[in-house]
C-alpha cells in the first residue's frame, strides 16, 4: 500500500503541476492571440472540439483493428511533433528576444521578425529532436517529460480558446463520453492498451519501484485479465488536460474589475486556483477506485471536481455560483 500511496501522491503533484505550468505560460499565448477558436464564447467550439476528438479516436481504432498499428504510431508521433513545436514556439521567441535585448539597444521590426523566424526553426528542430528521443529511448521518464510539456501547452492553448461556459459544457460532455468509452463500449481501454504498448506519450507513467522498466511493461489488458499487480500507475494526458481547461478558462474569461482580491491573486486567478483544488479533490476520490485494480474513467470525477471548485470559488470571489453567461455569437 505504501508504494501505491507514494505513486498517487506523485500523480497528484503532476496533475496540479501541469495546470500551474499552463497558468504560467497561458499569458504568452493569450498575448499573441494564439487561440484555437476566434470567439471563445461560441458554444459551437465545444461541438467542433468533441467531433475532432471522436474522429481522431475513430481513425486510431480503425488502424488498430485493421492491423495498421505502425500507421497509428506515426500519426500519434506526428501529432506530438507538431504539438511540441507550437508549445515551444512562444517561450523560445520571448527567451531569444529578451536575451538579444541585453546586447542590442533597439530591436526594430526587421530584427524582431528574424528572431521570430529563428524561434520557429528552433521550435520545430526541438520538436523533431524530442520525437526522435521518444522513438529511440521510450522509457517512462522520457514519455512522462514529453507528456507533461504537451499537457501544459495544450491546456494553456485550449483554456484561452474556451470561455467559461463552453469550457464547462466541454467538461460535462467529455466526462459522459469517458464513462461510456471505459465502462460500456470499452474502446478507450483498447486505445490506451495499444498506444501504451507502443510506448507513446498518451499517458503518464508513475513507477512503484526504482527498478521499473517501461519497456518490460506487459499490455494493460493482459494485466487486468490476470489480476496481476501492476508495477506502475498510469494517468491519461486527457485526464490532465481537460480539467485544466476549466482552470485556464477561469483565468482568461472572468473579470478582475471587481470581486475578492487576495494577496498576490486577482479574482480570476483565485477562481482558477480553486478549480485546480477541486480537480485534486476529484482525483483523491478517483484514486480510491483505482486502487481496486480495474481501469477507471478519470474525467467524471476529475471534471466534476474541477467544475465544483470553479462554481464554489466563483461564489466566494464574486458572490454568485454562476458567472454571467456570455453571448454565444
Amino acid at each position: 500500500m505504501e508504494r501505491e500511496l507514494r505513486s498517487i501522491a506523485v500523480m497528484g503533484i503532476l496533475l496540479a503541476g501541469s495546470q500551474i505550468a499552463a497558468l504560467a505560460i497561458a499569458p504568452l499565448f493569450a498575448g499573441a492571440g494564439m487561440t484555437a477558436f476566434q470567439n471563445p464564447n461560441d458554444i459551437s467550439n465545444t461541438i467542433i472540439y468533441i467531433v475532432m476528438i471522436l474522429v481522431f479516436t475513430a481513425v486510431i481504432l480503425l488502424l488498430v483493428k485493421y492491423r495498421r498499428q505502425n500507421l497509428a504510431r506515426y500519426l500519434v508521433l506526428g501529432s506530438v511533433f507538431i504539438t511540441i513545436a507550437f508549445v515551444l514556439l512562444l517561450p523560445l521567441y520571448y527567451g531569444i528576444y529578451y536575451l538579444t535585448s541585453y546586447f542590442v539597444a533597439n530591436i526594430d521590426d526587421n530584427l524582431a521578425n528574424n528572431l521570430g523566424n529563428l524561434a520557429t526553426v528552433l521550435a520545430f528542430a526541438l520538436g523533431a529532436l524530442v520525437t526522435w528521443v521518444l522513438v529511440k529511448y521510450p522509457d517512462w521518464y522520457v514519455v512522462d517529460a514529453v507528456g507533461l510539456v504537451t499537457a501544459a501547452g495544450v491546456t494553456a492553448i485550449l483554456g484561452i480558446s474556451f470561455g467559461w461556459f463552453p469550457a464547462a459544457l466541454l467538461l460535462v460532455a467529455l466526462a459522459c463520453y469517458d464513462a461510456w468509452a471505459v465502462y460500456r463500449s470499452k474502446h478507450m481501454v483498447t486505445l490506451a492498451d495499444e498506444l501504451t504498448s507502443q510506448r507513446l506519450p498518451v499517458l503518464l507513467v508513475i513507477p512503484k519501484s526504482a527498478g521499473y522498466k517501461f519497456s518490460e511493461q506487459p499490455r494493460l489488458k493482459e494485466s487486468v485479465a490476470k489480476g496481476e499487480e501492476r508495477e506502475a500507475m498510469f494517468i491519461g494526458l486527457g485526464d490532465l488536460i481537460i480539467p485544466g481547461v476549466m482552470s485556464i478558462s477561469a483565468w482568461a474569461s472572468l473579470t478582475d474589475s471587481y470581486g475578492l482580491h487576495l494577496p498576490g491573486l486577482t479574482p480570476s486567478l483565485t477562481v482558477a486556483v480553486g478549480t485546480i483544488v477541486g480537480s485534486l479533490v476529484g482525483f483523491s476520490i478517483l484514486m480510491r477506485y483505482v486502487l481496486k485494480g480495474n481501469p477507471q474513467a478519470g474525467l467524471p470525477l476529475l471534471n466534476g471536481g474541477a467544475l465544483a471548485g470553479f462554481f464554489i470559488t466563483n461564489f466566494l470571489v464574486y458572490g454568485a455560483f454562476i458567472p454571467p453567461i456570455p453571448r454565444f455569437f
